[in-house]
């Protein structure tokens, strides 16, 4: 069995182990009429015609069932989950609907001060709109035999709930919200649902978060690039949301070298939700896309746009982006020789600006498919511009799948990322490493 498949088949053995739901598709009904591989969309993901004016305002919320939780004395553990539609603002300045969910803890914050936030950008789901995080916290796996998609973001999640924190997780734009494409791993789209995420949350009646409360910032590899150019563009964008500090987990920050590496990879699909994500940002770019991609191409383009990272492993695994070109060239060699696309690139690449408040990145030191080198350079880019940057180099072995080597150190690092973080919620100063990069992995 290919790499790819004995880790998606352990991710929903664990999902199963946890009280897990297998589907089935639900039936349409004139309520929900938007149906993505079988999957039924609920009606609350379906924006309205016209947006309020203001950034974070909500659109709508409702009770959010969490599929992993136990009754309490005093509620639901580990908290009361609402879902949540807020609006944004995308990166051509227009507004954008955005889901999400907030969950309100069970446990107490003990740190001091008022309850702290959490903003968590999720790492890669897919581009389908039955991947939204917000809908993995109701059902972690969802397997109808048309699609697969696993909650594994849940796990933080859960993480920060039991130390108290409250959490907002957003879906970003397109994904959930059936009016549009999700524009996967575009910086400026990304930044601003992360940031709105927390304006949200805060005008969300009934929880316990004040003026006072702190907030920070938590995401994983597309998560980790999100909340990386999140910090970066918070003061333009968000003066009103003042970090504490935020975890920037195998961050993508140079996309020219993250599409080499993923280039039949077991995420090789995610070319394609990066091309399509491309395409929405900036039409511009469709003739040199319609220029370049045979039949098999579009056709992959397509199928991609309604996947899930489950769908994606098994459909398109270790397939190289020269099956999909009109000349057998690849994507990376396409975009060298191409400066439009060179150009589109270049804007999205993250480390340019100085980041808001303490940052811990991480990176492991065998990651070969969100790449070792160009996450690390990010923490140089901004120990250079005088930032206060905690480096985690995670030093595992390098075990032959890159899938594998990218998602073990989410996993043996999130606990200290956890702690990181909390500790930066309680008030307390981050030392900087940057002195030590020159003798970092």
């Amino acid at each position: 069995m290919p790499a790819c498949r004995r880790l998606l088949a352990a991710a929903i053995t664990a999902a199963a182990c946890l009280g897990a739901q297998a589907l089935a598709a639900p039936a349409a009904t004139a309520a929900d009429p938007v149906v993505s591989r079988g999957v039924t969309i609920p009606a609350f993901y379906t924006p309205p015609a016209t947006l309020p004016a203001a950034n974070g305002a909500l659109v709508r919320s409702e009770p959010l069932r969490l599929a992993l939780s136990l009754p309490g004395l005093d509620g639901p553990l580990p908290g009361r989950a609402t879902r949540l539609m807020y609006r944004s603002t995308d990166a051509d300045g227009h507004p954008v609907a955005v889901t999400g969910a907030y969950i309100e803890p069970a446990a107490a914050w003990k740190g001091g001060g008022s309850r702290p936030l959490v903003a968590v950008a999720p790492g890669t789901m897919g581009q389908g709109d039955q991947c939204a995080a917000s809908l993995g916290l109701e059902h972690p796996l969802l397997l109808n035999g048309q699609t697969v998609s696993v909650g594994y973001e849940d796990l933080s999640v859960y993480r920060l709930l039991a130390s108290g924190i409250a959490v907002v997780v957003t879906d970003y734009g397109g994904l959930g919200t059936t009016d549009r494409l999700h524009t996967y791993v575009n910086r400026v789209d990304e930044a601003h649902a992360v940031l709105d995420a927390v304006r949200a949350a805060r005008a969300l009646p009934g929880t316990s978060l004040t003026a006072d409360s702190r907030t920070g910032l938590f995401g994983y590899s597309q998560g980790g690039g999100a909340t990386a150019a999140a910090a970066e563009l918070q003061p333009a964008y968000a003066p009103d949301v003042r970090l504490s500090g935020s975890y920037v987990g195998a961050p993508p920050a140079d996309l020219t070298e993250v599409t080499k590496a993923i280039d039949g990879s077991e995420l090789a699909g995610a070319l394609g939700w990066s091309l399509n994500g491309f395409l929405q940002s900036d039409p511009s770019l469709r003739p040199i896309a319609e220029a370049h991609l045979n039949d098999a191409g579009k056709d992959a383009m397509e199928d991609l746009s309604t996947m899930c990272i489950g769908d994606a492993l098994f459909h398109y695994g270790y397939q190289r982006s020269t099956r999909w070109t009109t000349d057998g060239s690849s994507l990376s060699e396409i975009i060298a020789g191409t400066p439009a696309l060179r150009a589109f690139l270049d804007t999205q690449r993250i480390g340019r600006l100085a980041p808001s408040g303490p940052v811990r990145v991480a990176t492991g030191v065998s990651d070969n498919l969100v790449p070792h080198g160009q996450a690390r350079r990010l923490a140089v880019d901004w120990c250079r511009k005088g930032a206060d940057v905690t480096y985690k180099a995670v030093i595992l072995p390098n075990v032959g799948s890159a899938l594998i080597n990218h998602a073990a150190p989410l996993l043996t690092d999130q606990g200290d990322a956890v702690n990181w973080l909390t500790d930066r919620l309680s008030g307390r100063p981050a030392v900087s490493n940057c002195w030590s990069m020159p003798l970092q992995p």
